[in-house]
């Protein structure tokens, strides 16, 4: 019984750099699993994907972009897309659904980083970001 237990908490489970776990959704947690292989790291860093969220970059149209341009500076609130179309909160903590469906995901991390970097963002960069997300 102790091991069914403890395989549940450990798939449950997110290691957060720093030591800190965190409890995801277990749909999450396969996502976040597949980019720490993909990335080759033992965590990530909510911090990193702090940064990573409000980063100006400056686009080769000459304005700046970041994720927080449509997302706002606070994730937990309700953004507005560049033609005004609302947007839910990214913080899972008010967006349960958030990072749940990996075809989703993917869609939307492709067409983002793309707005945002004018490239794909790399699994390092992904799951840094979906820990931001999940630990606020």
């Amino acid at each position: 019984m102790r091991r069914g237990i403890l395989a549940f908490v450990t798939l449950g489970t997110l290691l957060v750099s720093g030591g800190a776990w965190a409890v995801l959704n277990p749909d999450v947690q396969m996502l976040v699993d597949k980019y720490r292989l993909e990335a080759d790291v033992k965590s990530f860093s909510a911090e990193d994907g702090k940064r990573f969220f409000a980063t100006k970059r400056k686009h080769s149209k000459g304005e700046e972009r970041s994720c927080s341009t449509c997302h706002t500076n606070d994730p937990r609130q309700k953004g507005k897309t560049v033609v005004g179309k609302v947007i839910e909160p990214m913080a899972q903590s008010v967006n349960k659904e958030r990072f749940t469906d990996p075809k989703k995901v993917e869609k939307w991390f492709k067409r983002n980083c793309e707005w945002v970097l004018e490239r794909e963002c790399t699994p390092k960069e992904k799951g840094d970001f979906i820990t931001f997300m999940t630990t606020m």
